[in-house]
């Protein structure tokens, strides 16, 4: 099933507070300059419309979080959401997020990292384009604080077997811990707009959570 076009976006709205490029992530790595101050950051990887990074940006004021997101016209939907309801802890950034987590993330410096529906690539030849690759766990593993979280979700389970293996093999991160399906409270208390619609169909979504030695 195919994306829906996006809402257009406000013009009014001023995005240069939410929607940071590439080259204007601070070098050295300073999440500071990106949020005013000094807090436990948390990243989203695949920020999609942004869904969770709006919620939890907002429930969890004392966090900050920054979402990557690879398809910049959703970066900017979702930098719009954002900026629409002036949160002042999340940012939204254009690009890849193996890049980010290879080159600028510092050892121990996030509080936890999500993982929501990434893209399975179905084709077998393809499979070395999916997110949860050797590298890029290990690059989790380095950059969780003590104590830290990796959240993982999604609808492909074979994708989920493979990658709950390959955690266990190439990290020692503790889990994968149980993560229990609780009732949605309204029409948009989901994580992502993916899990939003596997539950109405009624399809089955597989939740791991995984933490950092302490």
């Amino acid at each position: 099933m195919g994306r829906r076009a996006l809402p257009k976006i406000d013009p009014s709205l001023d995005l240069s507070r939410h929607l940071v490029s590439w080259d204007e992530l601070p070098r050295p790595w300073d999440p500071a300059a990106l949020f005013g101050r000094a807090a436990p950051l948390e990243v989203e990887v695949g920020s999609g419309k942004g869904m969770f990074l709006h919620a939890a940006a907002s429930g969890t004021p004392e966090h900050d979080f920054l979402g990557i997101e690879i398809a910049r016209k959703y970066a900017c939907f979702c930098a719009a959401r954002i900026a629409r309801d002036e949160i002042a802890n999340a940012v939204i950034v254009p690009g890849d997020a193996q890049r980010l987590f290879g080159e600028l993330l510092p050892d121990r410096s996030l509080a936890a990292v999500h993982i929501y529906f990434p893209d399975p690539w179905w084709k077998k030849r393809h499979h070395k384009r999916r997110v949860m690759n050797e590298r890029f766990v290990r690059d989790v593993e380095r950059t969780l604080a003590p104590g830290g979280a990796l959240h993982f979700w999604t609808d492909v389970q074979h994708y989920f077997d493979a990658s709950l293996e390959l955690i266990a093999a190439e990290t020692r991160l503790a889990g994968p811990l149980a993560v229990g399906e609780r009732p949605a409270a309204h029409d948009l208390d989901f994580r992502t707009h993916f899990e939003r619609r596997m539950r109405l169909l009624d399809q089955p979504v597989y939740r791991a959570e995984f933490r950092a030695e302490s």
